[in-house]
Protein backbone atom coordinates (compact mmCIF):
# COMPACT_ATOMS: atom_id res chain seq x y z
CA UNK A 1 0.00 0.00 0.00
CA UNK A 2 1.01 3.58 -0.94
CA UNK A 3 -0.16 7.12 -1.51
CA UNK A 4 0.85 6.69 -5.23
CA UNK A 5 -1.79 3.81 -5.43
CA UNK A 6 -4.42 4.07 -8.10
CA UNK A 7 -7.86 4.54 -6.78
CA UNK A 8 -9.06 1.17 -8.33
CA UNK A 9 -7.13 -0.58 -5.52
CA UNK A 10 -9.33 1.13 -3.07
CA UNK A 11 -12.72 0.05 -4.89
CA UNK A 12 -11.00 -3.74 -5.24
CA UNK A 13 -10.39 -3.54 -1.41
CA UNK A 14 -13.90 -1.56 -0.12
CA UNK A 15 -15.87 -3.36 -3.01
CA UNK A 16 -18.17 -0.52 -5.56
CA UNK A 17 -21.51 -0.85 -3.99
CA UNK A 18 -23.24 2.34 -5.09
CA UNK A 19 -26.11 3.58 -3.52
CA UNK A 20 -28.00 6.60 -5.39
CA UNK A 21 -30.69 8.52 -5.93
CA UNK A 22 -32.66 9.87 -9.17
CA UNK A 23 -32.70 13.55 -9.41
CA UNK A 24 -36.52 13.13 -9.04
CA UNK A 25 -37.32 12.17 -5.16
CA UNK A 26 -37.61 14.36 -2.60
CA UNK A 27 -34.49 14.96 -0.04
CA UNK A 28 -36.72 13.64 2.72
CA UNK A 29 -36.18 10.04 1.00
CA UNK A 30 -32.45 10.50 0.14
CA UNK A 31 -32.14 11.47 3.64
CA UNK A 32 -33.89 8.49 4.44
CA UNK A 33 -31.43 6.03 2.40
CA UNK A 34 -28.31 8.01 3.36
CA UNK A 35 -29.16 7.22 6.93
CA UNK A 36 -30.40 3.47 6.00
CA UNK A 37 -26.85 2.87 4.12
CA UNK A 38 -24.92 4.93 6.62
CA UNK A 39 -23.12 6.92 3.97
CA UNK A 40 -22.48 10.79 4.11
CA UNK A 41 -23.76 11.50 0.34
CA UNK A 42 -24.96 10.22 -2.79
CA UNK A 43 -24.30 10.27 -6.22
CA UNK A 44 -27.31 11.84 -8.34
CA UNK A 45 -28.33 9.11 -11.50
CA UNK A 46 -30.74 9.94 -13.87
CA UNK A 47 -32.64 7.25 -15.63
CA UNK A 48 -29.87 6.94 -18.44
CA UNK A 49 -27.16 5.92 -15.73
CA UNK A 50 -25.66 9.26 -15.93
CA UNK A 51 -24.07 11.12 -13.17
CA UNK A 52 -26.06 14.45 -12.78
CA UNK A 53 -24.85 15.65 -9.10
CA UNK A 54 -23.99 14.43 -5.91
CA UNK A 55 -26.50 14.83 -2.52
CA UNK A 56 -24.19 15.57 0.82
CA UNK A 57 -25.23 15.98 4.36
CA UNK A 58 -23.57 19.31 3.64
CA UNK A 59 -25.95 20.29 0.66
CA UNK A 60 -28.91 19.06 3.31
CA UNK A 61 -27.48 21.25 5.86
CA UNK A 62 -26.95 24.32 4.05
CA UNK A 63 -29.80 24.34 1.07
CA UNK A 64 -32.36 22.58 3.50
CA UNK A 65 -32.00 23.73 7.26
CA UNK A 66 -30.48 26.27 7.13
CA UNK A 67 -32.67 28.36 4.73
CA UNK A 68 -36.02 26.63 6.38
CA UNK A 69 -37.05 24.90 3.46
CA UNK A 70 -38.90 21.37 4.09
CA UNK A 71 -37.11 17.90 3.02
CA UNK A 72 -40.73 16.20 2.26
CA UNK A 73 -41.34 19.40 -0.48
CA UNK A 74 -37.62 19.65 -2.40
CA UNK A 75 -36.67 17.73 -4.52
CA UNK A 76 -32.50 16.36 -4.88
CA UNK A 77 -32.43 18.14 -8.29
CA UNK A 78 -33.09 21.52 -6.42
CA UNK A 79 -29.94 21.63 -3.35
CA UNK A 80 -28.09 18.80 -5.53
CA UNK A 81 -24.19 19.72 -5.80
CA UNK A 82 -23.33 20.40 -9.78
CA UNK A 83 -21.20 19.71 -11.84
CA UNK A 84 -19.33 17.06 -9.52
CA UNK A 85 -15.74 16.70 -9.13
CA UNK A 86 -14.89 13.10 -10.68
CA UNK A 87 -11.89 10.86 -10.63
CA UNK A 88 -10.65 7.61 -12.31
CA UNK A 89 -9.93 4.81 -11.30
CA UNK A 90 -6.39 5.09 -12.93
CA UNK A 91 -5.87 8.35 -10.50
CA UNK A 92 -3.17 8.17 -7.59
CA UNK A 93 -4.42 8.15 -3.86
CA UNK A 94 -2.03 11.15 -3.20
CA UNK A 95 -3.91 13.21 -6.13
CA UNK A 96 -7.40 12.41 -4.88
CA UNK A 97 -6.35 13.79 -1.59
CA UNK A 98 -5.49 16.93 -3.18
CA UNK A 99 -8.63 17.10 -5.14
CA UNK A 100 -10.79 16.78 -2.23
CA UNK A 101 -8.45 19.35 -0.61
CA UNK A 102 -8.34 22.35 -3.26
CA UNK A 103 -11.93 21.78 -3.97
CA UNK A 104 -13.35 20.79 -0.20
CA UNK A 105 -15.27 17.89 -1.11
CA UNK A 106 -15.59 14.32 0.99
CA UNK A 107 -16.72 12.48 -1.71
CA UNK A 108 -15.30 11.34 -4.91
CA UNK A 109 -17.52 9.52 -7.64
CA UNK A 110 -14.92 6.89 -9.58
CA UNK A 111 -16.27 7.37 -13.48
CA UNK A 112 -15.62 5.18 -16.27
CA UNK A 113 -16.36 6.73 -20.12
CA UNK A 114 -17.29 10.42 -18.81
CA UNK A 115 -20.36 9.31 -16.37
CA UNK A 116 -20.63 5.74 -16.12
CA UNK A 117 -19.99 5.54 -12.07
CA UNK A 118 -18.20 2.40 -11.26
CA UNK A 119 -17.37 3.66 -7.13
CA UNK A 120 -17.02 6.18 -4.61
CA UNK A 121 -14.09 7.27 -2.65
CA UNK A 122 -14.44 8.44 0.84
CA UNK A 123 -12.09 10.96 2.57
CA UNK A 124 -12.08 8.25 5.05
CA UNK A 125 -11.12 5.84 2.32
CA UNK A 126 -8.25 7.34 1.42
CA UNK A 127 -7.04 8.13 5.48
CA UNK A 128 -7.43 4.56 6.26
CA UNK A 129 -5.60 3.73 2.73
CA UNK A 130 -2.61 6.20 3.84
CA UNK A 131 -2.62 4.85 7.05
CA UNK A 132 -2.26 1.27 6.24
CA UNK A 133 0.61 2.09 3.85
CA UNK A 134 2.23 4.02 7.15
CA UNK A 135 1.71 0.82 9.24
CA UNK A 136 3.21 -1.49 6.76
CA UNK A 137 6.32 0.94 5.72
CA UNK A 138 6.92 0.88 10.05
CA UNK A 139 6.66 -2.74 10.02
CA UNK A 140 9.11 -3.18 7.23
CA UNK A 141 11.71 -0.79 9.07
CA UNK A 142 10.98 -2.82 12.06
CA UNK A 143 12.41 -5.70 10.18
CA UNK A 144 14.94 -4.18 8.83
CA UNK A 145 16.52 -2.38 11.72
CA UNK A 146 15.96 -5.95 13.69
CA UNK A 147 18.12 -7.64 10.76
CA UNK A 148 14.65 -9.90 9.74
CA UNK A 149 14.85 -10.56 6.22
CA UNK A 150 12.02 -12.03 4.00
CA UNK A 151 12.57 -15.40 2.64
Amino acid sequence: MSPSDRIGSILNSKGSTIWSVPPEITVYEAIVLMSEREVGALPVIDGHGRLMGMLSERDYARKIILQGRSSRDTLVKEIMTTPVITVDPNQSVDHCMHMMTHHRVRHLPVVVNGDEVIGIVSIGDLVNWIISAHEESIEHLKSYIAGVYPG
